[in-house]
Formats: C-alpha cells, sequence, structure tokens
C-alpha cells in the first residue's frame, strides 16, 4: 500500500480522553475504550512518535486525563494541552501551535467524544491540508446513533476512518522490523491476550 502512516512521518493526537467524557461513551464498552487507547498511546510512546494530548475544561464534569495517560506518557501528560473550553480543538491556537510543532501532515486522532470532541478538530485538519485518520474505537459517543453520524460527517469531509488494531498495524508495515515487533507487543498485551488465551 502506498502512502503509509509511519511512526517516522505520522503523529498521535489524544483529545478528551478524561475520567468524566469517559463515561459518555456508551456506544462502546469501556474496558475495550481504554485498552485500546492505552494501545495507541503506548505505540505513540514506544516508537518516538510526536504525541499531543489535549484536555478541556478539567475542573469541570470532563475532569482529568485518565491516570493511563500518565502513566504512559508522563512527559506528554505534563505537557497536555488545556483547553477552556473550545470545542474544535484545531482552533484552539495552543492545540494547533503543538500540532504543527511536530511537522507531521500525517495526523492519527482518537476523542471523547467522537460524536463531539473528535468529529469537528478531525474535519478542519483536513480542511487546513492535513491528512486525517480518526481511530473510532478508541473514542465513542453517548449513542450508536450519534457515534454513526459522526462517522459518516467525517469520512463524507475527507477524514479516513480506521480501527486501533488497523493503524497499529499500519505503522507497523513488518511485524519482525524492531518497530514492528515493538508494536505487536503492545497489541497483544493491550488487546489481544485476553482474546488468545481465553479457554
Amino acid at each position: 500500500m502506498k502512502n503509509l502512516f509511519t511512526p517516522e512521518n505520522a503523529a498521535m493526537l489524544l483529545i478528551d480522553h478524561q475520567v468524566g467524557t469517559m463515561k459518555l461513551a456508551r456506544s462502546i464498552d469501556r474496558a475495550e475504550l481504554i485498552a485500546n487507547t492505552r494501545a495507541l498511546c503506548r505505540t505513540a510512546a514506544e516508537t518516538g512518535m510526536p504525541l499531543v494530548l489535549t484536555s478541556s475544561q478539567e475542573t469541570h464534569f470532563q475532569g482529568m486525563l485518565i491516570d493511563d495517560l500518565n502513566e504512559i506518557a508522563p512527559e506528554a501528560y505534563a505537557a497536555r494541552v488545556k483547553r477552556p473550553g473550545v470545542v474544535d480543538a484545531w482552533m484552539y491556537d495552543d492545540f494547533k501551535d503543538a500540532v504543527l510543532a511536530t511537522g507531521r501532515k500525517k495526523l492519527i486522532m482518537a476523542g471523547l467524544t467522537n460524536d463531539v470532541c473528535t468529529v469537528y478538530p478531525a474535519i478542519s485538519a483536513v480542511e487546513d491540508g492535513f491528512e486525517v485518520q480518526v481511530v473510532v474505537d478508541a473514542g465513542g459517543s453517548p449513542t450508536q446513533v450519534a457515534d454513526e453520524m459522526a462517522c459518516a460527517r467525517m469520512s463524507a469531509n475527507g477524514v479516513v476512518l480506521t480501527s486501533t488494531n488497523q493503524i497499529m498495524a499500519e505503522l507497523a508495515t513488518d511485524w519482525s522490523a524492531p518497530a514492528g515487533a515493538a508494536i505487536q507487543g503492545i497489541m497483544y498485551e493491550e488487546i489481544l491476550k485476553p482474546l488468545v488465551e481465553e479457554d
């Protein structure tokens, strides 16, 4: 496949994976959502990909970013962009500047919720000439209909929709290469292990 996203040409953007917004994602199992988010964060951290984290209104019901992100990527967590309330993170200069500073034109996005926090910056980034893949199962929405409408809107506006395993495989390219082996290990530990080891 041509035009692959790789650890050398893409950046990972995780948007509003906060303790409060996590409760709003009813279109996906919470344990699966957390596992997928952890897998993406670890993939960025362990392959050296630029990782940009952002949160919205931490002192409101949204709360802090989940502890997993601090555990996996403490530097990115400390440098997270704290938005005061701008819904479309791309419209908040500090976030956009942090993304521009990565120097990457290929962006992997995941966020909570897909129908509010992810749909707008994904479309806005495409409008500004970036290639964007949204990892749908590392996000969610309050209802299945809301999630489907967000995905339809993103797809209609040039955003590529993907899943956690799919984007990790694309980033790996070759399981036998050093980066591919590392990503395969993350995928197994965070996502596949319960499936492989179940009776």
